[in-house]
């Protein structure tokens, strides 16, 4: 077993172990911490629990020290670089002609690399664009290409909701969604209707589908014959989300009648 604490280094990014040593770290701490990029500063968001070696990557990075004022400063001085950092890059890009959008810049804690995060279509040979900028900053420079998804959790944004992405707001990870959970959920399959603004199926189709995989075990299949309150009938649809069924009556005409499934009994 190991002793960890939970750091996340992005509002609503990946949840990473690190083992605290001897620093007294608990939830909502900020801490700095050496990991596979160089120095970071991130916040715990998972205080100190007892874990199996398969739950961690080894060897376990340390927690260096409880951040201090002086390193929240440190951080906004590299957010306000990076802005700087994202103007000189877009400039770099357009002289060399190059067929891609920076989506977002990013300096490590101790300035040792600058990571550009961008999308295109296909891939592209930015190879004389790292020498230009690594003679403008003088370090370490990486460019990053990244998915729709990724670039929609970087910048944010309101859904078809009407709330904030899950994937910018929440969401550590990202989950395979197929059409299947759509389906199973009894939505409308046209696509401007079940994607989210990266175009991509929303990925609460995938959140809320074992949820709806639950109440539909305890539902009659479509086509299954039933006794109600009215009498028999023919399970014609099912509503999940209200948990209801449509049952067609066999000695009434009309619609289906829309029931309560605790009132539905399978013949």
């Amino acid at each position: 077993m190991y002793n960890v604490v939970g750091v996340r280094f992005k509002k609503a990014g990946k949840i990473y172990y690190f083992d605290p040593v001897d620093h007294p770290v608990g939830t909502d701490h900020h801490v700095i911490v050496e990991t596979a990029r160089g120095v970071e500063y991130g916040k715990v968001v998972v205080g100190q629990k007892q874990v199996d070696e398969s739950d961690v990557v080894l060897p376990l990075k340390k927690v260096i020290r409880i951040a201090s004022e002086q390193d929240a400063k440190v951080v906004e001085e590299n957010r306000s670089a990076a802005q700087n950092a994202f103007a000189t890059c877009l400039d770099k890009i357009r002289a060399h002609g190059l067929k891609m959008k920076l989506v977002d810049v990013e300096f490590t804690f101790d300035r040792n690399k600058i990571i550009f995060y961008f999308t295109a279509e296909g891939r592209i040979d930015f190879r004389e664009l790292v020498k230009d900028l690594a003679s403008v900053f003088r370090t370490r420079i990486e460019l990053r290409q990244i998915g729709v998804r990724d670039e929609a959790k970087m910048l944010g944004g309101i859904g078809p909701c009407g709330r904030v992405l899950c994937c910018s707001s929440w969401l550590g990870d990202f989950d395979p969604v197929s059409i299947k959970m759509a389906k199973d959920q009894s939505l409308s399959l046209n696509p401007t209707k079940i994607s989210g603004l990266c175009g991509r199926l929303m990925c609460c189709l995938k959140f809320e589908h074992d949820n709806y995989e639950s109440i539909r075990e305890e539902m009659p299949s479509v086509g299954k014959t039933v006794v109600t309150s009215h009498g028999e009938g023919r399970v014609t649809g099912i509503n999940a989300s209200s948990k209801k069924v449509f049952v067609q009556l066999f000695d009434q005409g009309g619609r289906p009648k829309e029931m309560p499934i605790d009132e539905v009994v399978v013949k």
